[in-house]
């Protein structure tokens, strides 16, 4: 029902009043908090930092934005949820939102979307209404409730019919970051957002499914439904890049979750500033698995089987502790497997432990403290420098790709020559600060580090764009989820590095979460019909066993190929998209990025870079094809096909760079061209 025509008794007007009453009560929980008075509770300064710090976290939390419904649904139970379902027990009614407000005697007035009670107004249906017997939708403009919409699913007289508000929403023109889409969760998307903790999920998911959206609302569930052992834990969000990260991490607090870290796998490995880049070839084989080998090999080279005893000192007694009983202990920790580092700082205890055994035998007493004197001792520590020096990982790292010898010889077996020729530096480089590193090697030695110093583990990880990391990489990220749990994020068709993920379980075991239920997304919520169906046409060339995305929109927006013979014609698209309403991207080969700031300039058209905020005045993007996957627009100019393919190192990474920009649009594509569009679009 559309709520612009209004019963007698103006239901409208009672839902309004009631969004009024919430505000009201969400402002009141925010001035309680405000007005929390601690000098009382504390009992030193630290404490009183920490617990202001939590404090303002709430009042962050409770923060009203006008812009966003405090609840966007109404569920009315046949019998109250949790009850028993007797023949006329009372139903109850509950608002849906973002987050749980209550008034001043604790009855809650909008519940949260995690909670289990609203769970049915994203899966109850006419088969299945889970005792629901009305679902109302909430249409608004900007943050002023307009409309509304009712779905009696158990009545079986009423059909089952599409919701409007849950399209317009879906279709809603964007300008700015991303928006969360707690509103327009879909069940196949809410069965993944609402997975337990304990268990990994990989989502693959083609453009415009939704897989980001429900990777954060995930975390949001998690942080709600296992608040207390992932505020201990913590939790992780890892994307592409920077401008990916700027355009979602709104989604985030608007949903009232403030506590989880945002990073690139670059910002994970920094160890080393990055000065150098990498060939294709050279940047493949240092992210080949096989390295994490290489790298253990040269490591444990470091450890040598001594040669002479150790002679502790004490008093007037000199205990002599013999070298085939250090190559034992030595052999021992070896067995153990456990970190290079935790191994060297065991090893002057267990000799310390030996010299002990003598002294007790000798009919002395000695305890822990004596202990802890002789693994001090200098013959202990100098025997534990010989066997087991310290090594630092960058160093280690820099040998390796600096020595040819030293690199065959723990490559051997796993490297052939030339693969070998391909990491090797043309000029060793001095020290640790002088070297040129390049990504890839900041990952090498955050593996080495890890073979020396176990990496902390995180309680929940989210990667996204998953299908372009490296083995080496995903290794990376799995170190920071050992004993935590993951999502991954990703489209196999949508892998633009030259190592992209072939399939998800090869790379799930790299991760460290071999067991990672893998889902797939079908459904498309955000490409136009006519926009995806073009795309696919490259799907059997990039990534053939993927089904394609069917598009669910009720409009399908609009799609044009134009011939452009120079860079007014560009510019004239971008005119014509401009008068539109919505957000405008203009995605282009890099190579070609310089000419078409020129003709923007000469033209007066005002634009911005990916990650700055778009605004009514400046609503036009100027993409790098390279930075376009993970980003939405309205509305999308694609400059020249073929110049995007070339631009990349092979066919099959430019054919898959260029799905990512033809699939950007939310309502249209226009494509403009000089050169001739390649094959595998005709």
């Amino acid at each position: 029902m559309d709520g612009t025509t209004t019963p007698a008794d103006d239901p409208l007007a009672r839902e309004r009043s009631h969004l009024t009453a919430s505000r009201a009560a969400l402002r009141a929980m925010r001035e309680d908090v405000e007005a929390l008075d601690i000098r009382d509770v504390t009992a030193n300064w630290v404490n009183a930092a920490v617990l202001q710090h939590q404090i303002d976290e709430r009042i962050k939390a409770l923060a009203d934005l006008s812009d966003t419904p405090l609840f966007f649904g109404r569920l009315d139970y046949l019998h109250a949820p949790g009850a028993e379902q007797a023949e006329g027990a009372e139903g109850e009614g509950f608002y849906i939102g973002r987050r749980h407000v209550h008034d001043a005697d604790g009855d809650p007035m909008v519940i949260d979307w995690r909670a289990p009670v609203s769970q049915p107004f994203y899966r109850a249906s006419k088969k299945d209404p889970m005792d629901v017997g009305l679902r109302r939708r909430f249409g608004y403009t900007g943050g002023d409730l307009t409309a509304y919409e009712d779905e009696h699913l158990s009545d079986p007289a009423e059909a089952a019919t599409t919701s409007k508000l849950l399209q317009q929403e879906i279709e809603r023109p964007r300008v700015g970051p991303m928006r969360d889409i707690v509103a327009t969760i879909q069940p196949e998307q809410d069965e993944i957002v609402r997975s337990g903790l304990s268990g990994s999920v990989c989502v693959q998911g083609g453009p415009g499914t939704g897989k980001t959206a429900v990777g954060l609302h995930r975390v949001a569930y998690l942080l709600y439904a296992h608040r207390e052992r992932l505020a201990r834990t913590g939790t992780l969000v890892v994307g592409p890049n920077r401008s990916f990260l700027h355009y979602i991490e709104q989604v985030l607090p608007a949903l009232g979750e403030l506590a989880v870290a945002q990073a690139t796998v670059d910002d994970l490995v920094a160890h080393v500033e990055v000065r150098g880049t990498d060939d294709a070839t050279a940047a493949t084989v240092k992210g080949d698995a096989r390295m994490a080998e290489v790298l253990r090999r040269a490591l444990y080279s470091h450890v040598t089987m001594p040669a002479e005893p150790v002679v502790v000192v004490r008093g007037s007694r000199r205990w002599r502790v013999p070298a085939y009983e250090i190559e034992e202990i030595v052999r021992q920790l070896l067995d153990r497997d456990i970190r290079y580092g935790a191994a060297r700082e065991a090893l002057p205890q267990r000799i310390a432990h030996a010299v002990l055994v003598q002294m007790e035998r000798a009919g002395e007493a000695p305890d822990d403290r004596v202990q802890d004197a002789v693994a001090r001792n200098a013959a202990v520590k100098a025997a534990v420098k010989a066997v087991w020096p310290a090594v630092d990982p960058a160093k280690l790292v820099l040998r390796l790709l600096g020595d040819a010898e030293f690199l065959a010889e723990h490559a051997e077996g796993l490297l052939d020559e030339q693969e070998q020729k391909a990491v090797l530096w043309a000029k060793p480089a001095r020290s640790v600060k002088s070297a040129k590193w390049s990504a890839a090697d900041t990952v090498l030695i955050d593996e080495a580090a890890d073979l020396v110093r176990r990496t902390p583990s995180l309680g929940h990880v989210v990667l996204d764009e998953a299908q372009d990391l490296s083995p080496m990489q995903y290794r990376a990220v799995g170190r920071r989820c050992t004993t935590g749990s993951a999502t991954v994020l990703g489209d196999l068709a949508q892998g633009t590095t030259p190592w992209a993920t072939r399939g998800w379980e090869e790379a799930l075991a790299h991760l460290g979460k071999p067991d990672a239920v893998v889902e797939e997304l079908t459904a498309g919520f955000r490409v136009p019909t006519d926009v995806i169906t073009y795309a696919s046409r490259l799907l059997p060339h990039i990534a053939p066993g993927l089904t394609p995305v069917a598009s669910i929109r009720e409009n399908p927006g609009f799609f044009e190929v134009r011939g452009a013979s120079d860079p007014d014609d560009v510019i004239a698209a971008c005119r014509e998209l401009l008068t539109r309403e919505g957000s405008v991207g203009l995605i282009a080969a890099d190579p070609r990025i310089p000419d078409l700031t020129e003709a923007l300039a000469a033209a007066g058209l005002p634009y911005v870079s990916p990650g700055e905020e778009t605004t009514q005045s400046t609503r036009l993007t100027l993409v790098p094809a390279s930075l376009a996957k993970g980003l939405e627009y309205d509305y999308v100019l694609l400059d020249e096909p073929r110049a995007i393919v070339e631009a990349e190192p092979d066919e099959r990474t430019g054919l898959r760079r260029l799905y990512v920009t033809l699939t950007r649009a939310v309502s249209g594509l226009i494509i403009t061209h000089a050169a001739p569009l390649p094959t595998q679009l005709t």
